[in-house]
């Protein structure tokens, strides 16, 4: 068994939190949260108290013990059932503190070959829950992504980096499948080096296009294929407080109404600021949701615990048709 996919401890840098897939190691990396201090352990406290041993009456000295050495009997015998209480108690606190110090298992993070000693994801207090019905949350990427009216979160879905979709699906007009009117996914760049959003969305609009439209991680072709494209806008986006770049096509396809895709890269504010891409592909026609919830998905990404950040469009994004 490896650990689920979440934030552990870096092995090779433990100060920071690195993310686990549930399978690799990713390049994404976090400063952690401080803990809460923890309340200092509190001894327990004895105050052995000898009893007073009524003399002459059969205590502790035996039968008719009287005054003298009965007495002293009873009292040295009290006395040391005392200690032998008090040392017990501070052996047994010991040993509940040398158990609270020295855990065994192990608080660092996986390595290449979890096991299943490795600890359980770090939690965060700031970061909003994933029940929150207002937005999706993005953890390993750091933000989140509001959900619009006419759209739902992602399920029964082949790619896990899919963020939502529209509701429903349709026989697809192409290739036999399930085909759906909108998605929205969101990745984190790892396999590039470039680090300008302009060129890193440039570059991958065309795959965007392709995934969406013409060819799918299936191998099918839901639309027999993409014909032509057109570039219907691009420019430089201001996401989650982060300035990024965007390219949209308008595709047409051999089978069915076309769509919109759109490619937007900017840098995370989590961690390493490592770039995001985030896909959009809207059929196009009435069927298909409306282009401004493209902008409108934009304008609404935040950073994680951060829901005060602007973002928006630049103003070089004009009005669109459909």
């Amino acid at each position: 068994m490896t650990p689920p996919p979440g934030w552990y401890r870096d092995p090779s840098a433990p100060h920071v939190e690195r993310w686990w897939d549930g399978t690799a190691w990713t390049e994404h990396r976090r400063t952690p949260e401080a803990p809460t201090p923890q309340q200092p352990y509190s001894q327990p406290q004895f105050a052995p108290s000898t009893p007073t041993v009524p003399l002459g009456t059969g205590g502790f000295g035996g039968p008719g013990g009287g005054s003298g050495g009965g007495s002293g009997r009873a009292k040295a015998i009290v006395l040391t059932t005392a200690a032998v209480v008090l040392v017990a108690a501070i052996v047994t606190g010991a040993v509940v503190l040398s158990g609270d110090d020295g855990d065994p298992q192990t608080r660092t993070a996986p390595t290449s070959a979890p096991t299943s000693d490795s600890p359980a994801p770090s939690e965060s207090a700031s970061e909003p829950s994933a029940d929150d019905p207002s937005v999706v949350v993005d953890e390993l990427n750091g933000i989140t992504l509001p959900l619009l009216d006419g759209w739902a979160r992602a399920e029964n879905v082949t790619e896990t980096d899919i963020m939502m979709t529209t509701p429903g699906t349709y026989d697809c007009p192409g290739d036999d499948g399930l085909c759906r009117h909108g998605t929205v996914i969101s990745r984190t760049v790892t396999a590039n080096d470039e680090k300008s959003p302009e060129a890193l969305a440039k570059d991958d609009i065309s795959e965007a296009a392709d995934r969406a439209y013409d060819r799918d991680k299936l191998n099918q072709r839901p639309f027999h294929g993409i014909t032509s494209h057109e570039l219907v806008g691009q420019g430089p986006v201001a996401v989650a407080g982060r300035t990024g770049y965007f390219v949209r096509w308008r595709v047409k396809t051999e089978v069915g109404p076309g769509g919109y895709v759109q490619s937007m890269a900017f840098p995370s504010s989590v961690g390493s600021e490592s770039l995001v891409m985030v896909r959009y592909a809207f059929d196009a026609g009435e069927e298909g949701p409306p282009l401004t919830d493209m902008d409108r998905i934009t304008k609404g990404i935040r950073p994680v615990g951060d829901a005060g950040t602007s973002g928006g469009v630049g103003s070089s994004i004009g009005p669109t048709t459909q």
